[in-house]
């Protein structure tokens, strides 16, 4: 008798083995009837498609005469008569009888039918699997089928490739991934949009676990909610990891707040602190707005900068200090008392921030960059301060200029440091900073006083790039929307929001109707510069399954330990304490 195989044993005892995806049969949804290259092509269904079945946003493909397949989306579903008439004597009205449902079956396909309006967004070519852009359409009659994985694998990509990574499932094609490229995903700015409860931060934070895994740049995140760096909750109040913990070594935080990431269980690196000789008027201009700091007042802080030297806000601040710099120019004019005074009762905002010292032991800027220029990725937790707006504005504006600057000086050193051979010196590595409410900070009346619209116009010109997450896309500069290279938005139901993510979009008014029939939860469509057309998917779950394939990271460096303890914890009936 001859011995089975390892392969047939497990055959055996599991059954027999599912067929590969792509060697299922192709569904064939029906035939192109009409259309155009602007306004799309319509497709009358087969009798045997169920119309139900298609949602707006599937991915459909029309095979063309030469060979060539039309990789298209759904935008419209609709349903259709030969015979007006049908409409106004449906069959449960012609007749009283048990025949009802046998006209209604004699009817469908033939005298009333379906249809759908796809939009072409690729084209491939006979035995070419380099997608096109859509410069035709097929002809009458060819026929439409359901795309298939090996179709979308070589459209999105596929996640086995370096660089690539898996964020969701294209609507009704349930097992089929797609994957985004990473590497023209941190080429420009991009924005994760959505309204309030439609998962923006689960779904940031998945982007960002791709990012730190494929290492294709390295991302400072200022975390305004404490949801980024070592775990955070989910709406059913269940513990989901943070990025650190994924990545134990390769992701740090920082926070702003040590008590409150102490009462969290948070594990932090280190604590930042800004002394007051390190901040610069251009630090309170970002703020001219939230402390309603007047354009006078805004330019007498250049010049009690330069009156009173670098420690020009300790002595501001200090009631008991008389300014003898300053006689002079008040008596001259060249400031104002009430100008002086005002200022000074504005900044005392400054001393409900315990992140602000008179002078400071560190240079957080220096803190961050050991860590940044290592290839770290770094997280900056706010704690309660989080929820001062104007506190936020001030330490991110604070060190993302300050880190840009050395950015700038970097890439001008590599582009300077020409060798023999002609080649420039080592370019720092890509950064990505995460903000969010980023209409605060690229609102138009003040995006030329912050650094994040400079970043934004830059297009990673000193390898430097934002990924903003926002729940207002209406509130930023439309000239910065315009330099946003891809778009991720989850459900929006405000008209200026709707407008604002689709500036400057192709083909915007067949998606706005696919925008607007998304889920409220675990749903986005994804456009722009990292995928090659727009993509409805419903993005992966951010849990344990995303940790299993993120490998022995997802436990830490003491994965036996830790598993070991959540045993115990559970035999002594504490579930309740077991951290997930």
């Amino acid at each position: 008798m001859n011995e089975r195989t390892p392969e047939q044993e497990l055959d055996a005892f599991f059954g027999p083995r599912p067929a590969e995806p792509d060697s299922r049969p192709r569904q064939k949804l029906g035939i192109v009837v009409g259309g155009s290259l602007s306004q799309g092509l319509d497709v009358k269904l087969d009798r045997a498609t169920v119309i139900e079945g298609l949602a707006v946003g599937r991915y459909v493909v029309a095979h063309g005469r030469t060979g060539r397949r039309f990789f298209s989306i759904v935008t419209d579903v609709q349903l259709d008569a030969l015979n007006p008439l049908i409409e106004k004597a449906p069959p449960e009205t012609m007749h009283g009888t048990d025949d009802d449902d046998f006209l209604a079956r004699v009817y469908r396909g033939t005298a009333v039918y379906g249809r759908i309006h796809v939009s072409p967004m690729l084209m491939l070519d006979a035995g070419d699997d380099e997608p096109k852009p859509v410069k035709t359409i097929p002809s009458h009659f060819r026929p439409v089928y359901t795309a298939s994985e090996e179709e979308v694998g070589l459209i999105f990509g596929r996640e086995e490739e370096p660089g690539y990574f898996y964020v969701g499932e294209p609507l009704e094609m349930e097992g089929v991934h797609v994957a985004l490229d990473l590497h023209r995903f941190v080429e420009r700015s991009a924005g994760v949009f959505g309204k309030t409860g439609t998962g923006k931060s689960f779904l940031t934070r998945m982007l960002l676990a791709g990012l730190v895994r494929e290492n294709v740049a390295v991302n400072l995140v200022f975390d305004m909610h404490n949801e980024y760096g070592w775990k955070s909750q989910d709406e059913s109040k269940q513990q989901v990891k943070g990025l650190s913990q994924l990545f134990p070594g390769r992701v740090v935080v920082f926070t702003l707040d040590e008590q409150s990431s102490r009462r969290r269980g948070s594990k932090v690196d280190g604590v930042i602190r800004i002394g007051y000789e390190q901040i610069e008027p251009e630090d309170v201009d970002s703020l001219a707005n939230l402390m309603a700091l007047s354009d006078v007042q805004v330019g007498a802080l250049y010049f009690l900068r330069r009156r009173l030297g670098q420690g020009w806000v300790a002595r501001l601040l200090d009631e008991h200090d008389p300014l003898a710099e300053l006689e002079s120019a008040l008596e001259r004019g060249t400031i104002h008392g009430g100008t002086l005074g005002a200022i000074q009762r504005k900044l005392g905002m400054f001393r409900r921030f315990d992140f602000l010292h008179p002078r400071a032991a560190e240079d957080p800027v220096r803190q961050l960059l050991d860590h940044l220029d290592g290839g770290i990725n770094v997280v900056l937790e706010f704690g309660r301060y989080g929820n001062s707006l104007e506190a936020y504005l001030l330490v991110a504006n604070y060190l993302t200029r300050r880190i840009h600057e050395h950015y700038v000086r970097r890439k001008e050193a590599a582009q300077g440091d020409v060798g023999s051979s002609g080649a420039g010196g080592q370019e720092p590595r890509p950064l990505v900073i995460t903000i969010e409410e980023a209409h605060k900070f690229l609102d138009p009346a003040i995006a030329r006083h912050t650094i994040f619209g400079t970043i934004a116009r830059e297009l990673r010109k000193y390898n430097v790039t934002l990924l903003i997450v926002d729940q207002r896309p209406s509130g930023i500069d439309p000239e910065i929307m315009s330099q946003i290279g891809t778009r991720v938005t989850c459900l929006l139901d405000d008209e200026s929001d709707v407008r604002a993510v689709f500036a400057g979009i192709s083909g915007a008014n067949t998606l706005r109707e696919v925008l607007a029939r998304l889920d409220s939860r675990q749903q986005a469509l994804m456009m722009g510069h990292a995928v090659p057309m727009p993509v409805v998917v419903k993005t992966r779950t951010y849990g344990p399954a995303l940790y299993a394939e993120l490998g022995l990271a997802a436990e830490g460096k003491n994965g036996a330990e830790a598993t070991l303890a959540r045993g115990r914890s559970l035999l002594r009936g504490d579930e309740g304490e077991v951290e997930i």
